[in-house]
């Protein structure tokens, strides 16, 4: 048929290379999951540090005790600090129904949190460049007050994104590593078990470039064919884990999904291997043909 790749080689009834499909499936299919939890976690640390930066966390609690004041009236003293500070450039105390909204995913929404004391919530918005300690010292002053700086969390999870990421790069590295050395293999058992018919393509005038087309083409069609499968299943695993996790409701745990954008970026797992194993053939039976006789 015109344009169908023609093979002067019976590449196709090759058991030498039957096994590769199944380790680049196997190779896509970690390399996937590997950019994805990278993927993930980059979100989330994104999602965190966009909403909390410059942000405190200011807790007035109830205080036991004939001669304490309100907590009204210390959450007004609190407020009134605040609005004094020039680092301060927004604070507002969540209403009890907002505090009570904050634990139910915790507690529940029974009569437990309801009859629970529930300390008054400050949110506060820094100004840019503000140094949150001071603000810390300022509020000392009122009692039961005690100030949450989500910053030094948020520092050790930008720290688990970026050590995630790395690691997930160097995942990556082994498995293209891994991929290189199988594709090697497998061409050159191929070439050593048609030796006679490249000799004989020799004879009769093809050239090393010609001769090396056929097993780049072959080893990039059973390239294709695992990272397909090993796309696919990873696929499946991570709608999977997406669907598993629609219904848990614990407040801090990510939803284990991707953007549009991300989704698209993990066909390049597999096409990445291919391109990979067409180069790896190219160079390896080149190099072997050259060596011949």
């Amino acid at each position: 048929m015109p344009g169908r790749a023609q093979f002067d080689i019976p590449l196709k009834r090759d058991a030498t290379g039957r096994f590769l499909p199944w380790i680049i499936a196997l190779m896509v299919y970690l390399a996937s999951l590997s950019l994805a939890a990278a993927l993930m976690l980059s979100d989330l640390a994104g999602r965190w540090d966009t909403g909390l930066s410059g942000t405190l966390a200011v807790q007035v609690s109830p205080i036991a005790g004939r001669d304490a004041a309100p907590l009204e009236t210390r959450v007004q003293s609190a407020l009134k600090v605040l609005s004094d500070l020039p680092a301060v450039a927004d604070a507002r105390a969540l209403t009890p129904a907002e505090s009570r909204a904050l634990l139910e995913p915790w507690l529940g929404d029974g009569a437990l949190v309801a009859e629970l004391p529930v300390p008054v919530l400050i949110d506060v918005r820094l100004a840019p460049g503000a140094d949150s300690g001071a603000v810390a010292r300022a509020l000392a002053a009122v009692p039961g007050v005690g100030v949450e700086d989500p910053g030094a969390w948020l520092q050790d999870l930008r720290r688990l994104a970026a050590t995630v990421q790395w690691v997930a790069a160097i995942v990556v590295l082994l498995i293209g590593g891994a991929a290189v050395a199988a594709v090697i293999f497998a061409a050159s058992a191929g070439l050593a078990v048609h030796r006679s018919e490249v000799e004989l393509l020799h004879v009769i005038g093809a050239s090393d470039i010609y001769i090396t087309a056929q097993f780049q083409r072959h080893v990039v069609r059973l390239t294709a064919l695992g990272g397909g499968i090993g796309l696919a299943l990873a696929l499946l695993t991570l709608l999977g884990l997406d669907w598993a996790a629609r219904g848990l409701q614990a407040a801090m745990l990510p939803r284990l999904t991707l953007s549009a954008f991300e989704w698209m970026l993990l066909p390049l797992v597999p096409l990445g291997a291919a391109t990979l194993a067409a180069l790896t053939a190219r160079f390896t039976v080149m190099r072997a043909l050259e060596r011949l006789p």
